[in-house]
């Protein structure tokens, strides 16, 4: 029989806070007896939705970030919610080296990074009312 298992997690959008969100969900996502590989690819795209939400979402204040998981069969679910400013154009912010502070040396390739290391990315964004980043990773389906 197979029982699903969630956890949720409250953290300030501080930037020390993003390697214990990586920790967190990689210690949750353990339980799939995932790869090193898999591990990795996690933790990467959590890395990107906090530090997306810290830099964009929240810019120079500090509000919550909420980390939610739920594994079901070989599946995690992840989401990584934030309550700043918003997207105003969700598929702009997509753009792979698209970045709305230039002058900053950002890359622009958050969103690009989390569809390259996750299986599913669905993003939904309230401008004034927040972002909330969806991933689905696939584990074990390559053994």
């Amino acid at each position: 029989m197979n029982y699903s298992n969630k956890m949720e997690l409250k953290f300030l959008s501080k930037s020390q806070n993003e390697s214990f969100a990586r920790t967190v969900i990689a210690a949750f996502a353990a339980q799939l007896d995932p790869t090193i590989e898999e591990i990795a690819d996690i933790k990467t795209a959590v890395s990107e939705a906090v530090t997306n939400s810290i830099l964009h979402g929240y810019e120079n204040t500090i509000g919550d970030i909420i980390l939610k998981s739920e594994i079901d069969g070989n599946k995690i679910y992840i989401e990584v919610i934030d309550y700043g400013k918003g997207i105003d154009d969700i598929k702009k912010a997509m753009e792979p080296l698209y970045t709305s502070k230039p002058d900053e040396d950002r890359s622009g390739m958050g969103f690009t990074v989390m569809q390259t290391f996750m299986d599913e990315l669905e993003v939904e964004s309230t401008p004034g009312k927040g972002t909330t980043v969806k991933m689905i990773k696939y584990i074990n389906t390559h053994r």
